[in-house]
């Protein structure tokens, strides 16, 4: 039976429906880095058939078998788990919302696996196989907020709306932040998948200059990610500024928004290590992982932004709050931010 969609009230918290949505998006990690991995040591056709390898469940895992099939394992412990998530969030969850991001998240899960499948029986042709990174990327942020809406601090209650948030509001320089870094993530597969990870072999210089002679599709797609990386982190630091600077008592804005600026400046490092070692593996693969944390950072920092601005905010306020003198409210709102 269909829980009932009381948006208008408070769902109850559930510790162990958030843990287990926990569970998944660290799982969806691992698989993150799995994926990674097979790219990373060039893997990926170690298998040639699918769903099968080698026309069995389990071969023997020795050189990049170990790699391919392993991250086959990973995948498909993540799609039983993300099973289990959509049924148990379609039968308790009340809010429709969440019932349908489980849904979603389901979808892209099956999605991912076929597309997985297509890279192997296609013998990794690059578009298919950034479309199979991208929306492996995408799903890890849906898991990710899963887990987030389920936090006590998520279902307690209505949160304290945003003051002196200013033009443009926090949400929407956050919304902004996450398009540029799933724009640079996009770019980042594309030149795995097209081999272009050294078409410039030198960093910061790009043979030596400021801008290199952009003569093939290579270069120009290596040096678009290197200024992506650039402006991905002038708006994560402008996010993390107007943080700091106005909503500094906010410790589920000011978290995420530090923790995003850490992962920028070891995401940097991890960049110019990939190129200065020739795509040592370690790094390489910690360069795809990164990425990652730092989309699915921004994005909870949105939406928790999006959650807290002043108009979301009072629509969900309860009539009585309209009775409490503006003193009192004004203290509280002081307390919970």
């Amino acid at each position: 039976m269909r829980p009932r969609d009381d948006s208008s009230t408070h769902a109850p918290f559930d510790r162990r429906r958030h843990r287990y949505a926990a569970a998944c998006a660290c799982a969806t990690l691992v698989l993150v880095v799995a994926g990674g991995l097979v790219t990373s040591t060039g893997s990926g056709l170690a298998v040639p058939d699918w769903p099968l390898s080698f026309g069995t469940l389990f071969p023997p895992m020795t050189g990049g078998v170990l790699f391919e099939h392993g991250h086959r394992l990973v995948a498909a412990t993540v799609g039983l788990m993300t099973i289990v998530l959509a049924v148990w969030f379609g039968r308790r969850e009340r809010r429709a919302w969440v019932r349908r991001l489980a849904w979603l998240a389901l979808g892209m899960v099956v999605a991912q696996g076929l597309l997985g499948g297509l890279t192997v029986l296609l013998r990794l042709p690059p578009a298919v196989s950034v479309l199979h990174a991208c929306l492996a990327q995408g799903f890890f942020c849906v898991i990710a907020v899963l887990a987030v809406a389920t936090t006590p601090d998520f279902m307690s209650g209505v949160p304290a709306p945003l003051v002196r948030d200013g033009a443009p509001p926090l949400w929407a320089i956050g919304a902004a932040a996450t398009l540029l870094v799933y724009g640079q993530l996009i770019l980042g597969a594309v030149m795995r998948h097209t081999g272009a990870g050294l078409a410039i072999p030198d960093v910061p210089l790009a043979f030596g200059r400021v801008i290199p002679p952009l003569g093939s599709f290579e270069i120009a797609v290596h040096f678009a990610h290197r200024i992506g990386a650039l402006v991905v982190s002038a708006a994560i630091l402008a996010l993390a500024g107007r943080v700091l600077r106005r909503h500094r008592a906010r410790p589920d804005l000011l978290r995420p928004a530090l923790l995003a600026v850490a992962l920028v400046a070891a995401q940097m490092t991890l960049g110019a290590t990939s190129v200065l070692t020739r795509l040592a593996v370690i790094p390489t693969t910690a360069h795809v992982a990164v990425g990652a944390l730092i989309l699915a950072t921004c994005l909870v920092l949105t939406v928790r932004a999006a959650r807290s601005r002043p108009a979301a905010a009072a629509a969900r306020l309860p009539r009585v709050a309209e009775e409490v003198p503006t003193s009192v409210s004004t203290r509280t709102a002081g307390s919970v931010a």
